[in-house]
């Protein structure tokens, strides 16, 4: 169960962290800034890659674990309970950071500043970019020592550029759980649906650079 309680626990501080990152900045009148909220994000994605990628790998995103399945770095009967153990995790956050801010709209929730279908694509590539970094540094059970630096700077990236637009969630589990517990469902089938599409493209942009050697952990440094 080890694993299990590593992704409900780093998807729980991602969540947390993030959103919360969206809620403190909302309720101070942008004490923290837009760079602030993205390098929440990307330096918590990093800290818990480091503090438990050696035991589950570290996805905290069902878009991760359904392009490691796809790449075939994860077996099939592992996606579901993954998956749960990530949205136990981002609905425990949501919902303690709803007890601390109640008269919070969103909590942090991703929407569209402009039209659907502008989001969709961006958050299908913003994906992509995650997924593809994820499968060059990481080999899904254990991470490059450089994979915490490499995936939480591609996180803090993609919403520092983007953020503003789509929200940059590239994460079904962070995007329903505060969408959920606000109840602010708007445009949600954006995030729920383009981070899959997005990773899948991921596994096969992977296999066209790396041939066969995508289905397989990239060797760690032996310094």
């Amino acid at each position: 169960m080890g694993k299990y309680a590593a992704e409900a626990i780093g998807t729980f501080a991602l969540v947390f962290a993030g959103t919360g990152a969206i809620v403190v900045n909302d309720v101070t009148g942008g004490a923290l800034t837009h760079f602030g909220v993205a390098a929440a994000f990307g330096l918590v994605v990093a800290c818990m890659i480091y503090a438990v990628g050696d035991v589950s790998g570290a996805h905290f995103n069902p878009a991760v674990t359904a392009g490691f399945w796809l790449a075939r770095r994860l077996p099939a009967h592992e996606v579901a309970p993954y998956v749960a153990s990530q949205l136990v995790g981002a609905f425990a956050a949501s919902v303690l950071l709803h007890a601390l801010f109640s008269a919070h709209a969103t909590l942090g929730a991703t929407l569209p500043a402009g039209t659907q279908a502008q989001s969709f694509a961006l958050e299908v590539v913003l994906t992509f970019f995650l997924m593809f970094v994820i499968l060059g540094v990481s080999s899904g059970a254990r991470e490059n020592a450089l994979a915490g630096v490499a995936i939480g700077a591609t996180v803090g990236l993609c919403a520092l550029f983007a953020g503003p637009i789509c929200g940059a969630s590239m994460n079904p589990a962070r995007s329903l759980a505060p969408a959920v517990v606000s109840g602010v469902l708007t445009s949600l089938w954006i995030y729920l649906l383009a981070p899959f599409a997005g990773s899948a493209l991921a596994v096969v942009g992977c296999r066209a650079v790396r041939g066969g050697d995508c289905c397989r952990a990239p060797s760690a440094p032996t310094d």
